[in-house]
């Protein structure tokens, strides 16, 4: 049986030449998004749960015109997402394989 390490690095080598030019797109994207601190904290949040652009703001202690400029990055790249209750918009997170890549980090950096 193989190990998760031994599992993960046959599918690298699988995939090592086969890089197109939309996957190095999005995989640099994505640790784009999770290179800045304010949409660190941000979706560190909405890994707890659903939350209005209002509450973050607040609890953040961030502008709503910052939040709400860093949620639209995170939409347009589908790590979170957003429901109408009439004027209030509320975000979630999306995707689950990058937030637990962020919380695999956030564990990381508190080893260290």
């Amino acid at each position: 049986m193989m190990s998760e390490e031994q599992k993960y690095e046959k599918i690298f080598k699988e995939r090592e030449q086969d890089l197109d030019e939309e996957t190095l797109f999005v995989v640099s994207q994505t640790f784009k998004a999770l290179s800045d601190p304010t949409r660190i904290r941000i979706l560190n949040l909405l890994c707890k749960g659903e939350h209005s652009v209002n509450y973050i703001a607040e609890t953040l202690n961030l502008s709503q015109s910052s939040v709400s400029h860093q949620l639209r990055f995170l939409k347009n790249l589908r790590l979170v997402k957003f429901r109408r209750a009439g004027t209030t918009l509320y975000y979630s997170k999306d995707d689950d394989h990058v937030m637990n890549l962020l919380k695999q980090a956030i564990e990381h950096a508190a080893h260290h």
